[in-house]
């Protein structure tokens, strides 16, 4: 920080400036003297919208270009959704903060049916995701799904202009900006498994500013944190990345940890599930005792057949 201002680097989709924004009214509540300012920034994986993201680097191509200016002094810290950050950060980078989660859970949107169940044959639903796809393809073989990118606003354009039956996105994301109303139902853990970290924040910053993880620290929700511990250690096990269609998603209760994972094929054949507990104090490992859990059952065979997967 220079003469006690704080420099948030930030994608400039508003979903982006609103999580920036809300990072930046916390951190002036807390610390009434200090001053935040946002510095926007357009990066690769904004850019390249004709392409999934499994196709062009994945998730990690969002946050690159913020991670260069956290490295070179332009910004101090940069605010990412967390189930966007890869699950190994690159040497030189930490999360110095995970804020208080918000809705975990997938949205069914669409203006003419309200659920997933309500599609006829044939209806195409759009989503980023290899996660959701395999989980709806599971369920509903009947049903298209096909790939679907760009901001918030972008994916409700292409909806109310008749390219898609439905689309599935985070319901926190739609709820930061306000749009509840366009959420005809939330979809439940059995009916979409949330991806690793869904609805948290991350803070991020150059590894070497112990100055910022002092100053983050109150951000830090320590049930949020041991949730999403847990969550990532399982991804990171089974090399979880865009390309790999897995969820995760842990829950507390009375300082126990449940955890359920879920790995399947795009094409909605093959599903591996599982589900542990334990106390709060071993979240990673509890995340690892799921990856294991799932690897005995045959994911690793089935991650390298999706790697290799090319749809028809």
């Amino acid at each position: 920080m220079n003469n006690n201002t704080l420099v948030i680097v930030s994608r400039e989709s508003m979903l982006a400036m609103w999580q920036a924004e809300y990072i930046k009214s916390r951190l002036q509540t807390l610390y009434p003297t200090l001053t935040v300012r946002i510095e926007g920034m357009s990066t690769r994986g904004d850019q390249i919208l004709d392409k999934t993201l499994s196709k062009i680097g994945g998730k990690g191509l969002f946050i690159k270009e913020l991670e260069q200016a956290l490295q070179d002094g332009r910004g101090d810290i940069a605010v990412h959704s967390i189930k966007d950050v890869p699950m190994e950060l690159p040497p030189g980078f930490a999360l110095a903060a995970i804020t208080a989660r918000a809705n975990p859970f997938d949205a069914f949107v669409s203006n003419h049916y309200a659920g997933l169940g309500e599609l006829p044959s044939g209806a195409v639903v759009g989503t980023a995701s290899l996660r959701r796809e395999a989980q709806i393809r599971a369920a509903y073989p009947e049903l298209q799904v096909k790939p679907l990118r760009g901001n918030v606003q972008t994916r409700l354009r292409k909806l109310d202009e008749g390219e898609y039956d439905a689309i599935i996105l985070a319901a926190a994301g739609l709820e930061r900006l306000g749009l509840h109303e366009r959420i005809k139902t939330v979809l439940s853990p059995a009916e979409s498994l949330p991806a690793a970290g869904q609805g948290a924040l991350g803070i991020e910053i150059a590894a070497q500013r112990d100055d910022l993880m002092t100053l983050l620290a109150p951000l830090n929700d320590a049930q949020t944190v041991a949730c999403v511990t847990a969550e990532r250690a399982l991804a990171r096990a089974l090399g979880g990345s865009c390309q790999v269609p897995l969820a995760a998603y842990c829950t507390e209760d009375a300082g126990v940890l449940t955890l359920r994972g879920l790995v399947g094929h795009p094409d909605g054949s093959v599903t591996y599930t599982t589900e542990v507990s334990a106390p709060v104090a071993y979240a990673d490992a509890l995340g690892r005792a799921a990856a294991k859990e799932l690897s005995e059952a045959g994911a690793p065979a089935l991650i390298a057949a999706i790697l290799a997967y090319e749809p028809s």
